[in-house]
């Protein structure tokens, strides 16, 4: 068996590393494994890019940004090279590139976006075209896949895969309960306006008032640079630059969670977070929005789902959940070794049905 795993482009963000874990499992598992993008690899991505290739997984990165007939010859070639039996395209752009190719190989689409790409026109259109070249659409959450049959319609062959959590690398800790530094409160996720750092900012503020030596950290991919920079004029504004850390994507989120003592999460919405799962397997406490994506977790020991458009109500949270010890919490079916045993399934199940009418 051989997977191709395509991506927009290799960063620290949710549906990128799930590709890499689920890569390293499948190429632990005797399969041969590519993960290719259509975009050059960010910095902070190459230490998986290593990880990935000393667990022999290939890799199949541009070196510099190409246009669209680019993108689509530099997949072609690599697919043409790779022969991969299955292609888990993970995002929608990515998506729509895998199945423009003029090949056989069948396309399982993800979705991962935490809005409803289709309801853009044009990718509307797109995926009207294009909908019947997937041979499995999976949803990462509930909401998804009725978002898309909503707009898009019902597809042949829809499922809900959910991401899963390394238990391994986000065990349980509680560390940062006695190292008696300062009280630190963390948000990790894109910068963009769906992810609400502004709203942290805001709430940290009169999270201040009660607790003086409190630190706020921030650090994601930068998506949108306006809204980046709209939150650093914000910290300035309100004079917190001592208190409050803007800074990029980390690689070691495992300690950054295991040092925190409260993980927040004010999103509009969300498909299925990895960095909500990896929140709640740390077991710090957690404060978040009430969405539904989140629901699941509503009665899960120190989580804390609040409207979070309100700032006093969000600031009384984090501060209630400063004071609340780490927790150890239930999370049957969300570990990573769930997720890529469904993956794998999957991918055994296209390329048999791939393989029968060649007979």
């Amino acid at each position: 068996m051989r997977v191709l795993h395509l991506v927009l482009a290799p960063r620290l963000s949710g549906a990128e590393v799930l590709a890499k874990d689920l890569a390293i499992d499948q190429g632990a598992e005797g399969m041969a494994v590519c993960v290719a993008s259509l975009l050059p690899a960010h910095a902070e991505f190459l230490p998986l890019q290593d990880e990935l290739q000393r667990h022999g997984v290939q890799c199949w990165f541009p070196q510099r940004r190409k246009r669209i007939a680019g993108k689509l010859w530099n997949l072609f070639f690599a697919v043409r090279r790779f022969r991969p039996d299955v292609i888990f395209a993970h995002a929608t752009i990515p998506s729509f590139y895998a199945r423009a190719l003029p090949l056989r190989t069948p396309v399982v689409y993800v979705m991962h976006s935490a809005i409803n790409d289709f309801e853009r026109p044009l990718f509307r259109r797109i995926e009207h075209m294009l909908s019947g070249r997937a041979r499995v659409v999976i949803g990462v959450s509930q909401q998804g896949v009725m978002d898309y049959v909503q707009t898009i319609g019902p597809h042949p062959s829809m499922t809900v895969v959910p991401n899963g959590v390394d238990l391994g690398r986000f065990a349980f800790t509680d560390g940062a309960g006695c190292s008696g530094r300062a009280p630190q409160v963390v948000q990790i996720g894109r910068y963009a306006s769906v992810k609400n750092q502004l709203l942290t900012v805001h709430a940290f503020g009169e999270v201040l008032k009660r607790v003086a030596d409190a630190r706020l950290l921030l650090y994601g991919v930068v998506e949108d640079p306006d809204y980046q920079r709209a939150v650093i004029h914000l910290v300035r504004k309100l004079e917190l630059v001592d208190r409050v850390v803007v800074a990029g994507p980390r690689s070691d989120v495992a300690s950054v969670l295991s040092e925190s003592n409260v993980f927040v999460m004010p999103s509009r919405c969300e498909a299925h977070s990895v960095a909500f799962l990896e929140a709640l397997a740390s077991g710090i406490p957690i404060v978040a929005s009430k969405i539904p994506s989140f629901a699941f977790a509503s009665g899960f020991p120190g989580v804390q789902l609040v409207d979070t458009d309100d700032v006093p109500c969000y600031a009384e949270a984090v501060v209630a959940a400063l004071g609340q010890a780490r927790a150890q919490r239930p999370l049957a079916g969300l570990t990573l070794r769930d997720t890529a045993a469904r993956y794998r399934a999957i991918a055994h199940q296209v390329s048999r049905r791939l393989a029968v009418p060649a007979r």
